[in-house]
């Protein structure tokens, strides 16, 4: 597993690679308003994208080990397209947005969805390497196209991000299709027997999905209220910069991210789940220990360093980097914890979880954001991913039977990764 591991984070690392330049290339250009236009426009495409999982998402992988493909993916399909539709106009409705803004919210969601859905169903079989590969392309064609858009052809416009996300996801989508056309399953289903399989796949995937998914949907108010309290209470400008400092945060959770959807995999296709959980436990508190050298080297940056990269506007970053610090490494965590009790169904223990993080949220965003800005915004992100933390650990802990120390890493773990490390340089 440490193998698979490693693989998945060395193509996550090269994708947070990407989606940095996408960050330093839509801040250098259009500036910490137009940046700020851009995070607002990828919020509301997320939480529609995290709508569409209620028939879908995360749940896919759970399912298509023991089920037919071609039966999961026309479900997923048909919500995708409803909720891409319904949720623009329904965005268009609450916010004072162009026709422009809504059109290319609605499309840019869809074809993101699509392809969202291929990707799941590939990995949901092991097809790790194509999940890779994927994901990776992704990125490297959304930052290819904002490059030659912003520095080849001088056209430092919101619109390029638009064209660039289409490109971005129209060409793997392509790719993905083409590759599960290549699996065993059957493509048929015109007998009656095919079209009751096919209900009956379609209803199991919306309740797994339900249960799965509302965890998603309550983290993402976790994370991203913060970003509409800003755009309320501030300007363009704040929210431009919050995002960069939020950006270069969240981009160390690359590492348990990687560690918890491997072993999510692993969970998902073996019988033996607490054995397998027990086997993790080691990468589990490595992960946690490389997390938090990332979180003090982030820390570290001086903030005169963040204006020369991203530009003068930007420094300010530095101080909502500081803010989200501990949250960030306590939730490092929990994403590892929350993967296991996605893993083995128990999805009310996450969802609980991040419903305790939200009431935290909301009420200490609207108290701290007038006040003290974009600061306030990441000190209520940190609140939250603390309370949500503590939560799923307790619960991990009786799920297992374990102690503090079989979760939080220990001088051995430290000892074991030096000493790996040491035999490897050698």
């Amino acid at each position: 597993m440490i193998r698979r591991i490693l693989q998945h984070f060395a193509a996550r690392v090269l994708t947070a690679g990407l989606s940095f330049m996408v960050v330093w290339l839509t801040a250098r250009y259009l500036g910490a308003a137009g940046r700020g236009q851009v995070s607002l426009f990828v919020t509301d495409m997320s939480g529609l994208v995290l709508l569409t999982g209620l028939v879908g998402g995360s749940s896919l992988i759970y399912l298509v080990p023991r089920r037919n493909v071609w039966h999961l993916l026309r479900p997923a399909y048909g919500w995708a397209v409803v909720v891409s539709m319904a949720g623009t106009a329904l965005i268009g409705a609450l916010r004072r947005v162009s026709p422009e803004w809504m059109l290319h919210l609605g499309a840019v969601t869809l074809v993101q969805v699509l392809l969202s859905i291929n990707v799941f169903l590939l990995l949901g079989r092991q097809r790790e390497r194509a999940y890779n590969g994927l994901t990776l392309a992704q990125a490297a064609l959304l930052a290819g196209a904002l490059a030659l858009a912003f520095a080849g052809a001088h056209w430092p416009d919101i619109r390029a991000y638009y064209y660039a996300n289409y490109l971005a996801c129209g060409l793997p989508w392509l790719i993905s299709t083409v590759l599960l056309l290549r699996l065993p399953d059957a493509r048929g289903g015109l007998t009656r027997y095919g079209r009751s399989r096919r209900r009956i796949t379609a209803r199991e995937l919306a309740r797994h999905s339900r249960g799965a998914h509302l965890s998603n949907l309550l983290a993402f108010a976790n994370y991203r209220f913060g970003y509409y309290a800003v755009a309320y209470f501030t300007t363009d400008r704040a929210l431009g910069i919050l995002s960069v400092g939020v950006a270069l945060a969240e981009a160390v959770w690359l590492i348990p991210r990687s560690t918890a959807l491997i072993q999510y995999v692993s969970l998902v296709n073996t019988a033996d789940k607490p054995g397998q959980a027990y086997a993790a436990l080691r990468g589990s508190r490595l992960t946690l220990l490389v997390t938090a050298g990332a979180v003090l080297v982030l820390a570290a940056v001086p903030a005169a360093w963040l204006a020369a990269f991203f530009g003068p506007e930007f420094g300010a970053a530095h101080n909502v980097i500081l803010a989200l610090a501990p949250g960030i490494l306590i939730n490092s965590a929990a994403i590892q914890v929350s993967g296991y009790f996605s893993g083995i169904a128990r999805y009310g223990v996450n969802n609980r979880a991040t419903l305790l993080g939200l009431a935290v949220t909301v009420p200490a965003c609207l108290l701290l954001v007038p006040c003290l800005g974009i600061v306030g915004a990441a000190l209520s992100m940190s609140a939250s991913y603390t309370a949500s933390a503590f939560y799923l650990f307790g619960h991990y802990r009786r799920a297992l039977s374990a102690n503090w120390q079989d979760i939080l890493p220990g001088k051995k773990d430290l000892q074991w990764l030096v000493l790996r490390f040491s035999k490897r340089t050698a």
